[in-house]
């Protein structure tokens, strides 16, 4: 080789090594991929990448728990969580009492609301949280959300986990034990519609969702007010009429780690005009994905980078 080529391919390997550095991996962790977390994950990760400066990934994971823990140990830049599930972690209490604080965790944006759902096959008679008593009840994988609010579901009614027979399970393996009889309810938070219940509803099995409401999610609200009240609208699920129940916010959590200027480009792209359109139409709870609600419900600090493009949008001082 002369020393011209040699140069050159020299050249070539420096330029290309010099891009990849600059290239900025994001990994979102969401959820199971018959959840909401999962394509509303990915529409953000398509969303906020922007070529040569930023390559944002959407990884299948268990859900909040995990997402937090993964970003805690580097594994994951970033994760969607409820928000119940950020603010125990930073604050060190809820499901992480006795764990130790999650300090370095840091808000990109609040982004929806995650309703509570509890399904049941249509006739069940099952018409309260206190009818689960005895029954064949999926919670959930242990590292999901929806295990943390289910379990507090049940103790707000009375209702010990020794009381029912549990499995933890995702949802769309709950749905396949529902259709076939091995299983009577399912809990499960996400944004309404949830792929797996959606898919079940449309089945032919006949579905119903029993409410989470009265004094008992009264009391619930009053003792964790990162609960809301919600209704699922009648037919979000193929001949369900309208149910009223609980949701939390599902909120874009990062580590303090990351630069600020990387935080600062993705929650502006996440943001445009462009990105606002397609989120929109790419899921029925990306219309709830605008800067008004980012900064709603927020329990741990926000990212550097994001309080920099929610000041300079005058959406907060």
């Amino acid at each position: 080789m002369t020393f011209r080529n040699w140069a050159a391919a020299f050249a070539t390997v420096f330029a290309f090594a010099a891009s990849a550095h600059a290239q900025q991996f994001f990994r979102i962790g969401t959820g199971g991929t018959a959840g909401t977390y999962y394509p509303v994950g990915g529409m953000i990760a398509n969303a906020v990448s922007q070529p040569g400066k930023i390559v944002a990934t959407a990884q299948a994971s268990n859900g909040s728990l995990a997402n937090v823990n993964a970003i805690a140990g580097g594994s994951l830049e970033a994760g969607l969580s409820q928000a119940d599930v950020a603010t125990w972690a930073y604050t060190g209490t809820g499901a992480f009492e006795g764990k130790g604080k999650v300090t370095d965790l840091r808000m990109i944006a609040n982004l929806y609301p995650e309703s509570l759902h509890l399904v049941v096959k249509k006739g069940s008679g099952i018409r309260s949280v206190a009818d689960l008593k005895g029954k064949r009840v999926a919670l959930d994988e242990p590292g999901s959300g929806t295990l943390i609010n289910a379990r507090m579901v049940l103790a707000a009614w009375g209702v010990k986990e020794s009381d029912i027979r549990p499995d933890y399970i995702k949802p769309n393996q709950a749905g396949d034990k529902l259709k076939d009889g091995s299983l009577d309810a399912f809990f499960f938070v996400g944004g309404a519609p949830a792929g797996a219940i959606a898919e079940l509803a449309s089945s032919g099995v006949g579905i119903e969702l029993v409410p989470i409401a009265g004094a008992q999610a009264d009391a619930l609200r009053k003792s964790s007010p990162y609960f809301a009240v919600d209704t699922i609208p009648a037919n979000t699920y193929k001949d369900v009429p309208a149910v009223q129940t609980l949701a939390v916010g599902a909120q874009l959590v990062t580590s303090a780690k990351l630069d600020t200027q990387t935080v600062y480009e993705i929650t502006k792209a996440m943001y445009s005009e462009g990105a606002q359109k397609t989120l929109a139409a790419g899921h029925a709870k990306g219309r709830f994905i605008t800067r008004e609600n980012a900064v709603q419900g927020v329990g741990i600090p926000f990212h550097p980078g994001a309080e920099k493009f929610y000041k300079e949008a005058g959406l907060i001082k």
